[in-house]
């Protein structure tokens, strides 16, 4: 019997957990998934919950049921790996022979006043807790006119920042949307796709801010590098995640962004018994690191699952290799803007826009529920494994 812990009960999680548990069932692997929460959270849709809409919520009992994995509810707040023990909040200790880390990563709180005064997509309970914020913002807002009620600043222009600042404005029209962000929204995307996603700023009325370094978050506002004050009654914090401290106090070698170095069959280059996957792993390929995404991380996934698997075996596992394909971006519920890439993330001359987009972006973002139901049957997407051959 050999004992495999999974850590963490996300995309990239729960997609390792199955993986693993039927690519070992028959060499006697022994599963156990710990997650803080009972609820499996979509995370490529807290941009939703944010702006006060419902998604659709599962218990992650119930994602696991049928696999023999041992679903374990409970906070990791330290991990001993020469001990190879990980330890929860409540005081319990889970022993493993293999571990799979997907922890994900937290918010980057080294602004002052971020971890006070902003809201954060750590968690859907935080995420609940600031759409019910902007809700009561929106309850006292004119009813017509341009008089707004209350201002709402997104902080961060990459693609959760857009997603969050469309979403919001779309949903509560009588707030006034900031978004403040060093570099142009969707910098990485390509011209016409970028003109397309400023449009559609514009239409929701957000008001962009560029070339802005925020130097400190207030309780009614943000303060700028030069002293302006810009004010605020909600702030929205999405610029910039880094990797659980458990990693790092660990003794696991990670990077300057707290995520776990690992080889090219994502195992700790400092522990190899320790996989590492998702936003919680520095993955590099030959065009650079991977950057968290749910496009990268199920991928990631399932090959530390299969590496892990032929080990077990005996067999020597293979590298992972990673092409990527698009940039997906919600406009609000009723626009989008994809732009396609190549395989080192570049963007390409082609992109979708409008409704097309919107289908697009609702089909490869759609629930996981789906992927998971084929990975218990012992099968992969098509898509992800080109994905996952560099074919991106």
């Amino acid at each position: 019997m050999t004992d495999i812990l999974v850590l963490g009960g996300g995309y990239t999680g729960v997609a390792a957990a199955i993986r693993v548990a039927v690519r070992t069932r028959r060499t006697g692997g022994r599963v156990r998934l710990v997650n803080a929460s009972p609820r499996f959270t979509e995370r490529l849709r807290l941009h939703q919950t944010a702006a006060g809409r419902r998604v659709a919520d599962h218990l992650l009992s119930e994602v696991v049921a049928g696999t023999g994995i041992e679903f374990v509810q409970g906070r990791v707040t330290g991990l001993d790996v020469e001990r190879r023990e990980a330890r929860l909040e409540d005081g319990r200790v889970l022993g493993y022979d293999k571990l799979i880390y997907a922890l994900g990563t937290v918010t980057d709180a080294s602004v002052p006043g971020v971890a006070e005064h902003a809201y954060v997509y750590d968690d859907y309970a935080s995420t609940v807790r600031f759409a019910e914020h902007v809700g009561t913002l929106d309850a006292g807002a004119p009813k017509a006119g341009r008089l707004k009620a209350g201002t709402v600043v997104v902080a961060g222009g990459g693609l959760t920042g857009v997603e969050s600042a469309t979403e919001i404005a779309e949903a509560h029209p009588h707030l006034h949307v900031v978004l403040l962000t060093r570099g142009r929204p969707g910098s990485m995307m390509g011209e016409r796709a970028r003109a397309y996603l400023d449009a559609a700023l514009r239409r929701l009325g957000v008001e962009v801010r560029t070339g802005v370094d925020i130097t400190k978050v207030l309780p009614d506002g943000v303060e700028l590098a030069g002293g302006e004050l810009i004010h605020s009654d909600a702030t929205l914090w999405t610029a910039g995640t880094r990797g659980l401290p458990v990693a790092a106090e660990s003794g696991l070698t990670v990077d300057a962004r707290g995520r776990i170095v690992v080889d090219r069959a994502l195992r700790s280059v400092s522990h190899p018994d320790v996989y590492a996957v998702g936003d919680a792993a520095a993955v590099s390929q030959p065009y650079g690191v991977l950057h968290g995404t749910c496009q990268g991380g199920i991928p990631t996934g399932l090959h530390a699952a299969d590496a892990l698997a032929a080990t077990l075996r005996g067999r020597g596992p293979r590298d992972f290799r990673f092409g990527y394909l698009h940039q997906p971006v919600s406009l609000g519920r009723n626009d989008a803007v994809i732009q396609f890439t190549r395989p080192d993330d570049s963007p390409r001359r082609w992109y979708l826009k409008g409704r097309a987009a919107v289908t697009y972006k609702e089909t490869v973002s759609s629930s996981p529920m789906p992927t998971f139901k084929l990975l218990k049957r012992g099968l992969v997407p098509v898509w992800m494994l080109a994905l996952s051959a560099g074919l991106g």
